[in-house]
């Protein structure tokens, strides 16, 4: 096992959407059983690789394989030792805080200590008839879900009152996690309300930076910044997270030509799932895939100067590829885990320790 680098540098991690996608190649979609078996193997790869972080995201679709996402990572915690286990993201706006407090505190007292969660609004919207949340309501939700989620997190006994949820009366919170508190963070996808907000709870700042330049993102994280100084909220609290889209091979060209069936499978079908048409062409992935923007797709050395070249637009904490889309084949995905640990990570973090 690589030794994992502690302290140093910006964590290096990995997320799923568990998305059930038919390979391009087969037409054929693995079942959810497959895809969640191999979730965790992904996982427990990463963690012996020396990968700090494992994330998963919440739909609820027959086309994906994770909606309870504290089961998985529980299950996870259990062939794991050291890797965080985050999700990626909860849809906070349609599931009761507390509820999903206790369920995340379960999750830490189960992974000695490793839970965490990046709370967002969500891009499906598939859960709030599901739950009887009404889409329209859905910043306000969020808005006061992580304020009670967040006095969850601080008090054993919470008294409380707010619009959508019955009001609580010195209620008993339990179980408590190991952790003191629950790490929180805030997914956002572009906008500076979101960074604002996020700045403003004095929680982590994910940005999903999914293709182009990323530096059209900086203005977000002077947002964040800012909002958090004005609240009043200590500058190693106010942490930074890019997550995006990766495939890693030998070399570009090479991780280019084997990748660029999945991506335009991948964003065919999200696109006709959001009744969209339009697909990916091969000049197009060219020109998403140039060294000036964020689709880590490449060499490890091209990764590495893309992880460098956003490090030095954010000054980011935490890193996190999304490597398994498009009925990408596990192999590939475990080839991908490799890479990344042992070719790009070291790198990164020596760079960004200095």
């Amino acid at each position: 096992m690589q030794e994992k680098l502690k302290n140093t540098g910006i964590e290096i991690g990995l997320y799923t959407l568990g998305d059930l996608c038919p390979d391009p190649y087969t037409g054929q979609t693995i079942r959810a059983h497959q895809r969640i078996k191999e979730i965790i193997e992904a996982a427990k790869l990463a963690d012996e690789a020396g990968l700090d972080l494992f994330g998963v995201g919440e739909h609820h679709r027959l086309d994906y394989a994770t909606s309870s996402i504290p089961v998985v990572l529980a299950a996870i915690a259990q062939t794991t030792k050291c890797i965080k286990l985050t999700s990626a993201t909860t849809v906070l706006s349609t599931v009761d805080p507390v509820r999903l407090f206790e369920d995340f505190a379960t999750l830490d007292l189960i992974s000695d200590g490793r839970a965490e969660m990046i709370a967002g609004r969500g891009a499906f919207i598939e859960s709030f008839p599901l739950f009887g949340f009404h889409i329209d309501d859905n910043d306000a939700l969020f808005s006061e879900h992580m304020e009670l989620f967040l006095k969850l997190n601080e008090q054993e006994r919470v008294s409380w009152q707010g619009r959508f949820r019955p009001a609580l009366t010195n209620a008993e919170i339990a179980p408590r996690p190991l952790q003191k508190e629950l790490p929180i963070w805030v997914g956002i996808g572009g906008t500076p309300e979101s960074a604002e907000r996020a700045g403003r709870f004095g929680v982590g700042m994910a940005m999903a930076i999914l293709g182009g330049d990323p530096e059209r993102f900086k203005p977000l994280a002077d947002v964040y910044r800012k909002a958090g100084a004005k609240a009043g909220h200590a500058s190693e609290k106010l942490k930074i997270g890019v997550t995006g889209h990766g495939y890693i091979s030998r070399t570009t060209q090479q991780a280019k030509e084997e990748f660029y069936p999945y991506y335009a499978n991948y964003w065919s079908y999200v696109n006709r799932q959001r009744g969209m048409g339009g697909s990916v062409s091969k000049e197009d992935f060219e020109q998403m895939t140039a060294p000036n923007t964020a689709l880590f797709v490449g060499s490890p050395q091209q990764i590495i100067e893309k992880i460098l070249r956003q490090h030095e637009l954010f000054g980011h904490q935490r890193f996190l590829a999304q490597i398994d889309i498009g009925g990408l084949p596990f192999q590939k995905v475990a080839e991908g885990i490799e890479l990344l640990a042992t070719q790009v990570m070291p790198i990164v973090k020596k760079e960004t320790s200095k």
